[in-house]
C-alpha cells in the first residue's frame, strides 16, 4: 500500500538527515587519531555508551517486527529482552574485566591471547562478512518501508539512507556513532511513547474498553509451556535469548566497542546494565503497540484495509491513518533513526576490525597516525558501498529475512562457542578448535537447509526451531571441544 507524506512530514524527515550529517562534520575535527575514530578517545560517558549499546538491539526490524509479532501473536519476545538481564550480570562480572585489563579494542585479540591466531581470524573475517550482511538487510527493509510513504523509487531510498549513514560515520567516527545513536534513541523513543499514548486513549476509554478484545484472545500470554523444541514455547524463547544475548554482548564487536569507549571498567559495566534497563521497558513498549493495535483493530469501530495479511503491515498502516500531521513525519524519523543507528554501528565496528586484526597486525605493525585514519575511513566506505550493493540485490529476492537468517547463521556458526572456551580457558590444539567450528557450521547448515524433506529422507530432517539453531550448533562445538581437551589431558 502507498500512503504519501505531506510537504510537513516531508520537511521534517529532510531535517533529520541534515542533522546527522551536520553532527558528522562536527565530529569531524575531533576525530584525529585512529583511537579517537575506534572508540572516542575513550572519553564517552557511562550513559551515553549505554544509550548506543541499546540502540544495537533495535533497528527498522525491531520497530515494525516487534508490534507485528504481538499484533499476530503474543508477548513471548519479552522473554528474550528478560534473559538480558542474567547474561548482563554475567558479562559484567566475568567478561568485562577480562577486556578492560588487556585493553582490547578489537574483542578478538582475545581469542588470539587465549585460543591462538587461528581463532581470532575465523572470528573476525566472519563478523565483517556478517556485518555487510547486516547492512545490506537493514537498508534495505528500512527503505521498503519508506517507499509506502515516500514516492521514491526503493533503489534511490537505499542509495540515500546508506551515503547518509557512511558520510557522519566516516566524518565522526565512534564519538558520531555514539551521539547520533543518542539522539536517534530520544527520536526512536519518543516516536514508540507517543504511538502508545494515542492508542492507549483509544483502547482503554469507555464505554467501548476495547482493549478486552487483546485480554479475551490471550494476548499478553508469554507463549506455550510446553518442553517442546519445535515450535516457539517458552523454552525455545529462553534457550535463545540467553545464547543470543550472550553473544551480542561478548562476541560482537558492535557492542564491545561502544562499552570500550568509556574510561574504565565500572563506567564500561555501568553502561552495559543502563542499555538494558532501557532495552527492556523499550521491548515492552514495543509489544504494548502490538497487542493495543489489536485491540484498537478487532472492536468493529476501527477496519483494517482487507490488502494487509500479517501483523508486520500494520503499524504502518496505523501510522498512516491514524497519526496527525507532524507526528507522523517524527515516527518515520523515528524507524528511519533506529536503522541508521543499526548501520552506523556495522560500518565503524567493521572498520575497527579490519584495522586492528588485519591491517595494523599484518600489513603495517608501524603505521601512522595518518595512514591509520585514513584506512579506516576508507573501509568504512568500502564496506558502506558493500552494504549498498548487496541491499540492491536483496530487492528481488524472494525474502531477505530468511537470506538474513541463513547468513547470519552460517558466519556466526561457532564465535560464541569459541568465546566461552577462552573465557573458561579451555585448553584445544588448533586443529582441534577447527574441527569444532566446521562441525558447529554443519549443524547450522543442517538446522537450517534440512526442512521439509521427503518421506524418504525424513530420518535428516530438522525439527527443531529456527531460532534456536545458533545455540544447538554452539552447544556441539563446546561439547566436541571438551571432549577433546579431556582427550589431551589423558594423552599426557
Amino acid at each position: 500500500m502507498n500512503y504519501q507524506l505531506g510537504t510537513i512530514d516531508t520537511v521534517i524527515l529532510i531535517l533529520y538527515g541534515l542533522i546527522m550529517v551536520a553532527m558528522g562534520i562536527y565530529f569531524l575535527r575531533k576525530t584525529k587519531t585512529s583511537e579517537e575514530f575506534m572508540v572516542a578517545g575513550r572519553g564517552i560517558p557511562a550513559w551515553a555508551a549505554g544509550i548506543a549499546v541499546m540502540s544495537a538491539y533495535t533497528s527498522s526490524i525491531s520497530y515494525i517486527a516487534v508490534p507485528g509479532k504481538a499484533f499476530d501473536d503474543n508477548w513471548h519476545p519479552l522473554i528474550f529482552a528478560l534473559t538480558a538481564l542474567p547474561v548482563a550480570w554475567f558479562v559484567t562480572k566475568y567478561v568485562i574485566p577480562h577486556y578492560r585489563k588487556h585493553k582490547i579494542i578489537s574483542v578478538y585479540k582475545y581469542l588470539e591471547e587465549k585460543i591462538g591466531d587461528w581463532g581470532r581470524i575465523y572470528a573476525s573475517f566472519s563478523f565483517v562478512l556478517f556485518m555487510v550482511g547486516r547492512t545490506a538487510v537493514i537498508l534495505y527493509l528500512s527503505s521498503l518501508l519508506l517507499t509506502s510513504f515516500i514516492d521514491i523509487d526503493i533503489r534511490t531510498l537505499i542509495l540515500i539512507i546508506g551515503v547518509l549513514t557512511i558520510a557522519y560515520t566516516l566524518m565522526g567516527g565512534m564519538e558520531a556513532v555514539i551521539w547520533t545513536d543518542v539522539l536517534q534513541s530520544i527520536i526512536m523513543i519518543g516516536g514508540l511513547l507517543f504511538s502508545a499514548y494515542i492508542l492507549t486513549t483509544e483502547v482503554f476509554s469507555k464505554p467501548d474498553f476495547l482493549i478486552q478484545n487483546a485480554f479475551d484472545a490471550n494476548k499478553f500470554s508469554l507463549g506455550d509451556t510446553s518442553m517442546s523444541l519445535s515450535s516457539r514455547t517458552i523454552l525455545v524463547m529462553v534457550i535463545y535469548g540467553v545464547t543470543e544475548n550472550i553473544r551480542n554482548l561478548m562476541a560482537d564487536q558492535n557492542y564491545t566497542q561502544k562499552y570500550s569507549s568509556v574510561a574504565t571498567e565500572k563506567k564500561a559495566k555501568r553502561s552495559v546494565w543502563i542499555a538494558m534497563l532501557i532495552y527492556l521497558p523499550l521491548t515492552a513498549i514495543f509489544l504494548y503497540i502490538g497487542t493495543a493495535m489489536f485491540a484498537f483493530y478487532a472492536g468493529g469501530g476501527h477496519v483494517l484495509d482487507p490488502s494487509i495479511i500479517k501483523g508486520d503491515e500494520v503499524f504502518p498502516y496505523f501510522i498512516a491513518t491514524e497519526l496527525p500531521v507532524g507526528l507522523k513525519g517524527l515516527i518515520i524519523a523515528a524507524i528511519l533513526a533506529a536503522s541508521m543507528s543499526t548501520v552506523d554501528s556495522a560500518l565503524n565496528s567493521s572498520a575497527t576490525v579490519l584495522y586492528l586484526d588485519y591491517y595494523k597486525k599484518y600489513f603495517r605493525p608501524n603505521a601512522s597516525e595518518k595512514s591509520s585514519i585514513g584506512f579506516l575511513r576508507w573501509t568504512t566506505v568500502i564496506w558502506g558501498i558493500l552494504g549498498i550493493i548487496f541491499s540492491l540485490l536483496l530487492i528481488n529476492a524472494k525474502s531477505a529475512l530468511d537470506i538474513w537468517w541463513q547468513i547470519s547463521g552460517i558466519f556466526g556458526g561457532g564465535i560464541l562457542g569459541l568465546f566461552l572456551l577462552a573465557i573458561f580457558n579451555v585448553k584445544i590444539k588448533p586443529w582441534q578448535g577447527i574441527t569444532a567450528v566446521v562441525f558447529s557450521i554443519l549443524i547450522i547448515i543442517w538446522g537450517t537447509f534440512l526442512r521439509n524433506l521427503s518421506p524418504q529422507l525424513d530420518w535428516l530432517e530438522c525439527t527443531l526451531d529456527p531460532i534456536i539453531i545458533g545455540a544447538v550448533a554452539t552447544a556441539g562445538l563446546i561439547v566436541l571441544s571438551l571432549l577433546f581437551a579431556v582427550t589431551n589431558k589423558r594423552g599426557k
